[in-house]
C-alpha cells in the first residue's frame, strides 16, 4: 500500500491512538477522515472532521456516503466499561458488544463497498492482546476483543475476492485516557502508530505492536497451560 495516495478514514480519531493514527497518516503524505462522536473534538491540521457514531446506523450511513473515496478505513473506535461479566451491569457489556463487535461490524459493512468501488484497499481493525489473553476483570471487554479478533478473521476471507485486504492491530497498554488507570508500563500511543502504519505500508494482515502481545502470541499455541499457569 502507497500511504502517500491513501484516503483513510480513522474512527475515535480525537483522542488517544486513533489520534495518533491519524496524525501518522497524514504526516506519510495521506488524506484523512478523522471521525469522532463530536468532530468539533479535531484538532488535527489538515484532517477532514467527520461525525460518526458507531453503534447508530444512520450516522454510519451518513458517513459512508460522505467519505465516498476510502481506501483504507481503521476501526479505531472503542469503549471500556470494566464490567465483569458475572456481576457486571448487562447494559454495560451491551454496550461492549455494540462497539467492538457490532460497531466494527456495522461501519465495515457500509465502507467495504465503497473501498471495492474505489478499486480496493485495507480495512485494519484495532484489536488487543487481549483478544487473545483475558485477565481476571475487565471480562466484558475482553469477550468483545475477542468477538472482534474472529469477526476479522472472518471478514479477511470473505473480503479478499473485492481486492480488500482486512488487518489487525494487537497491542498491550498504551498511554491514553482509556488506561489512565493502569499501574503496567505503557506504549506511546504515537510509537505503536508509526509501527502499525510501516506494516500497513508493507501490506502485512496481522500486525502485532509490543512484546506485550509478541509473547502472548508466543504462548496461544501451547493452550490453556501456557497462557493460564494459575490454574490447578
Amino acid at each position: 500500500m502507497d500511504i502517500s495516495t491513501t484516503t483513510a478514514l480513522v474512527t475515535g480519531a480525537n483522542r488517544g491512538f486513533g489520534r495518533a493514527l491519524a496524525g501518522e497518516l497524514l504526516a506519510r503524505g495521506a488524506t484523512v477522515y478523522a471521525a469522532a462522536r463530536n468532530p468539533a473534538l479535531i484538532d488535527l491540521p489538515g484532517a477532514r472532521p467527520l461525525a460518526l457514531d458507531i453503534t447508530d446506523p444512520a450516522s454510519v450511513a451518513a458517513a459512508a456516503a460522505t467519505a465516498g473515496d476510502v481506501t483504507l478505513l481503521v476501526n479505531n473506535a472503542g469503549s471500556s466499561t470494566g464490567a465483569d461479566l458475572l456481576t457486571g451491569d448487562l447494559d454495560q457489556i451491551r454496550l461492549e458488544m455494540e462497539t467492538h463487535y457490532l460497531g466494527t461490524l456495522s461501519v465495515v459493512r457500509a465502507f467495504a463497498p465503497v473501498i471495492e468501488r474505489n478499486g480496493g484497499g485495507t480495512v485494519l481493525n484495532v484489536l488487543s492482546v487481549l483478544s487473545w489473553f483475558a485477565l481476571p476483570t475487565d471480562g466484558a471487554y475482553v469477550a468483545a476483543k475477542a468477538a472482534e479478533w474472529g469477526l476479522t478473521n472472518s471478514l479477511r476471507l470473505t473480503l479478499a475476492p473485492a481486492k480488500i485486504r482486512v488487518a489487525g492491530l494487537h497491542v498491550g497498554f498504551m498511554d491514553t485516557d482509556m488506561a489512565r488507570a493502569v499501574t503496567a508500563p505503557k506504549a506511546d500511543p504515537a510509537d505503536v502508530a508509526a509501527y502499525a502504519v510501516d506494516h500497513l505500508a508493507a501490506d502485512a494482515y496481522e500486525i502485532v505492536a509490543d512484546d506485550v502481545s509478541r509473547g502472548v502470541l508466543a504462548r496461544l499455541s501451547g493452550g490453556v497451560a501456557a497462557l493460564y499457569p494459575q490454574l490447578p
